[in-house]
This record gives C-alpha cells, sequence and structure tokens, in this order.
C-alpha cells in the first residue's frame, strides 16, 4: 500500500474545521478481511439525517457507496435496465410483474427472494412519511413463486423508472426488526456496510461474495464534512482519495486533474407572476425575457462552472438538446414603468447575487425592480402564494424516477403543487397530461420536450442556467462514478493505484 501523506503545515488553519466534523479514517482494511486493494477514502458533503436509513434522503449515500441496490437501474437517457431485477412486464394498465435475479445473497448470507423484496418495498409503501418517489402513489407488492407483482392504484408508466429510487433499495429481514430500518450488513451490493457512527464516519469492506463479481477496492472509508474549505483542503493535503461536492470558490485551488464538472439536473430560473401584476402580460414577460444575460451571471457568479440555459431541463439529460425551443412566444413589449419584486432566499449562497445581478440587468432594460431576500421558511409561503411579481429558484427538474414529467406538472400545470408563475395556460396543461401519460422511453421524451415548448412559449419561467457539482478525485484515483443524478460513486471498477 502506498503511504499515506500527513497533514501538512499549509492545511493546519483548518483543523479546528476538521475537528467539528472528525478525522479522515485510516486506510487499513476493516475486519480482517483479505485485501488485495487500497481502501478508498471519501470525503461526503452532508452527514446521515436519519441513520442511513434507506426510506431517507440518506439512501442516496447507500447507493453512492455500492452497498444496497435496487430491483432496476437507470441508464443515461433515464430508461430502466436490470439490476435485482433481470425482467418486467407491464400484465395489465396497474400491475407489473418482476423477475427476480437468481444467486443473489444479502450481506448477512441469507437469500435474496421474493418475499424478501415485499417486505422491503412494503416497509417503504407503509412508512410514514413515504418515501417521496411514493408520495401520492398507491402502491403494493406482493411474492408469488420467484416474482414480485406490483399493483399501483392508477396506470402508472413508470413504475419500473420508480423502483430504480434508492430509497426503494431491498434490504435483509435484519434491516426492519427494530423500530427504524438499518442497512448495516444488510444490503446485496459490492460493499458490505460494517459499522455507521452517527453523522461522523462510516466503514464498508468489499463484499467477497458479490453477484456482479469481486470490486477493485477492499473497502471505503467514509468522513462526512460539511464544511466545504474543509472537503477541500483534504483533497490538496492528501487526506481523501475522493470528495464530493467542491464550491466554486475552492475549485481553482485545486489543480485541475483534481476536479471534475458534472452537469446537474438543476436549474437557476426567473419565475414570472402570470396572474397579476406586470408580468400578468405576455409582452412585459418577453421583455424580461430579453433583458436577461445568462451568460454573464455563469461568468461572473458561478466563475464558468455551469451550463448557460436553452430550456428548462439541460445537460444532465442528453436527449433534452433535441428540443424545438420556443415556437410562438410573445414579442417583447416596451418594459412597464410600475415597480416590480424580485423574491429569493439566502440558503442557497450564491441566488442572492444571481437576484442583485438580475436587477441591474432589468433596471438597464427599462424595468423598476426592487429585491426582497430572506431564509427559504420564511418566503415559502409567499412565493407559493403569488405575492412576488418574480421569482429566483435553483429548482431540481427530475425526481428520483429519473423522469421530469412530475417537474413540469407540479411547477407549470394549473394544479401544480409548486406553480409559482402561477401558470394556468390550457396548451401547458395539455402538454403536460400528455407526458405523464406517455410510454416510457423515446416517446415520453418527444412528449416531455413538447410540454417544455409549451412553458417556453409562454414566458412564465426564464430558465438561466444549469449548475453543476464538482467533485474531487485525487490524482491516483481510477473509475469514480461522475453520476449527474448523484446515485452512484463508487463501483466495482473504483481503486486506488
Amino acid at each position: 500500500m502506498r503511504p499515506r501523506k500527513l497533514l501538512p503545515p499549509a492545511a493546519l488553519a483548518l483543523s479546528s474545521a476538521l475537528a467539528l466534523t472528525g478525522c479522515f479514517a485510516a486506510s487499513t482494511a476493516g475486519s480482517g478481511e483479505a485485501s488485495d486493494g487500497e481502501r478508498i477514502r471519501v470525503a461526503m458533503m452532508n452527514p446521515p439525517r436519519s441513520g442511513l436509513s434507506p426510506l431517507s434522503d440518506d439512501a442516496f449515500k447507500l447507493s453512492r457507496w455500492s452497498t444496497a441496490e435496487t430491483l432496476v437501474n437507470l441508464d443515461k437517457d433515464g430508461d430502466a435496465e436490470p439490476a435485482l431485477a433481470t425482467r418486467w412486464k407491464r400484465t395489465d394498465e396497474r400491475t407489473w410483474t418482476f423477475t427476480l435475479r437468481k444467486g443473489v445473497t444479502f450481506h448477512d448470507g441469507t437469500p435474496l427472494t421474493a418475499r424478501a423484496v415485499e417486505r422491503s418495498l412494503t416497509a417503504a409503501a407503509t412508512a410514514s412519511p413515504k418515501p417521496r418517489i411514493l408520495d401520492g402513489v398507491d402502491f403494493t407488492a406482493e411474492a408469488k413463486g420467484d416474482t414480485v407483482v406490483v399493483t399501483t392504484g392508477e396506470p402508472d408508466p413508470l413504475v419500473p423508472q420508480r423502483l430504480s429510487s434508492p430509497q426503494l433499495s431491498v434490504l435483509a429481514a435484519k434491516a426492519y426488526r427494530g423500530g427504524t430500518v438499518d442497512p448495516v450488513g444488510a444490503g446485496t451490493g459490492a460493499f458490505v456496510l460494517k459499522k455507521a457512527d452517527g453523522t461522523s464516519s462510516a466503514t464498508l469492506d468489499r463484499n467477497e461474495k458479490y453477484w456482479g463479481g469481486r470490486a477493485r477496492a477492499a473497502g471505503i472509508d467514509v468522513t462526512f464534512v460539511p464544511d466545504g474549505a474543509a472537503r477541500a483542503a483534504a483533497l490538496r493535503s492528501g487526506d481523501a482519495d475522493i470528495v464530493e461536492a467542491i464550491p466554486v470558490s475552492q475549485a481553482s485551488l485545486l489543480e485541475k486533474d483534481q476536479i471534475t464538472e458534472v452537469p446537474m439536473p438543476r436549474t437557476n430560473t426567473l419565475y414570472l407572476n402570470t396572474a397579476e401584476g406586470v408580468f400578468k402580460y405576455a409582452g412585459q414577460r418577453a421583455a424580461a425575457r430579453e433583458a436577461i444575460d445568462a451568460d454573464a451571471l455563469v461568468d461572473d457568479i458561478y466563475e464558468g462552472r455551469a451550463d448557460t440555459a436553452e430550456g428548462l431541463l439541460g445537460p444532465a439529460l442528453p436527449w433534452a438538446a433535441e428540443r424545438a425551443g420556443r415556437t410562438r412566444a410573445a414579442e417583447p413589449a416596451k418594459p412597464s414603468g410600475e415597480t416590480i419584486t424580485i423574491g429569493t432566499f439566502t440558503d442557497r449562497a450564491e441566488l442572492p447575487e444571481v437576484a442583485a445581478t438580475l436587477q441591474q440587468q432589468l433596471k438597464k432594460a427599462g424595468f423598476k425592480v426592487k429585491l426582497e431576500v430572506r431564509e427559504y421558511a420564511a418566503i415559502e409561503a409567499d412565493a407559493l402564494a403569488g405575492k412576488f411579481d418574480a421569482f429566483v429558484l435553483s429548482r431540481a427538474t427530475v425526481i428520483d424516477s429519473g423522469d421530469p414529467a412530475a417537474y413540469l406538472r407540479s411547477d407549470f400545470a394549473g394544479d401544480g403543487s409548486f406553480n409559482l408563475s402561477q401558470l394556468a395556460d390550457p396548451n401547458v396543461d395539455r402538454a403536460v397530461r400528455k407526458a405523464e401519460e406517455a410510454t416510457s422511453g423515446a416517446a415520453r421524451r418527444a412528449a416531455v420536450l413538447d410540454a417544455e415548448t409549451a412553458v417556453l412559449n409562454t414566458d412564465a419561467a426564464v430558465p438561466m442556467l444549469h449548475e453543476r457539482v464538482i467533485q474531487g478525485d485525487a490524482t491516483n484515483v481510477v473509475g469514480s462514478a461522475k453520476d449527474p443524478r448523484e446515485r452512484e460513486l463508487i463501483t466495482l471498477d473504483t481503486y486506488v493505484k
């Protein structure tokens, strides 16, 4: 094994920050198991919030460590592909049958069976609160021989994609014996979760009996480091091999070959109030759209580490480039002399800067603009009630199923639950409904892009830029996953040279 560097004097200034988040784990083989490859030290941004329960957002950590697995995976286009299930069939509008992979065992040595899958899926479907992938979905699972039959209350063409969510991971019976779901030693993946030390660290060893083959790395040592400067310092000093979410402000301090910028399915958007005020009129919305210089936002605020938006959906969805764009948008009118109020929040540090820059750009075009900036918890209700003329938001455009139709409904349909633009447009409603009802694959992607075009034609929302996540890898790390959906990180092929 290669020698590990000690923290150099230049990094000692960050020692207090590191002390708050826990020391980085030493690279030693865990549990005395055979080890012919180095362990990988990972610094992650967010500590567990729910004891690593897969029924929470902690599920994505289990997925990124390749310890818990689902029946289905998603390919780069968001289409379903086999994982613990080898095939599936829709037997009627509300029923799907999944055939399980043979020869799979859980980390505790018990076999993967249809009954085990039924147990895991039922635990998710009956949890309170439900995992968000099942929010509002009537969903049951039943073991039948070596298959699992999934039934939904309403026809749902996205059942396979839903089952790819890490929140629907399949775990051994031992995980469900307490009051909470405990994933330690209960997954099926390439690495066995051996120990979870609260919000400070986690230890995983290679699964020598993994159905998919033998991992290159001996194990994973995880440290949770919320402070972005401390995470970047760990990579610079050699105390971490892989680092999540390098802040833009720290990226320039690292070597170019240590960072990778991964497009995220997240769009920074200016929502315009179509129900009342200045932006009730399409010409005024078009004038605002024409006044915005998104390239300046990317260059000045994001230091070039974002992508200027061509539409609502960004480069994290490669097929979005096939969009038609605006086809019937209104012509810009002369800006109104009335004052408009732009709202945003402080929880994402760049958004107040974006709003301030927009204020200057819109003023230059002839609008009168004032800003209202609060914490998100203190501004969300007013934003949803349409109390602002415009609102700046960084919005995820793809939910856990890998499909953007739900985002289009919630944000732009007349009955959408997150309709900041107060939009009520029959063309948009029809297009969104068609996208939701389309079968998965090329037909659904085409319908989604038609719905995006319908929204863009209204100028109810002006997409400005698509964010990227910056991942840090030591120069001797090979094969770490660069996943826009942030489901994968350490795979079978990831190792330290």
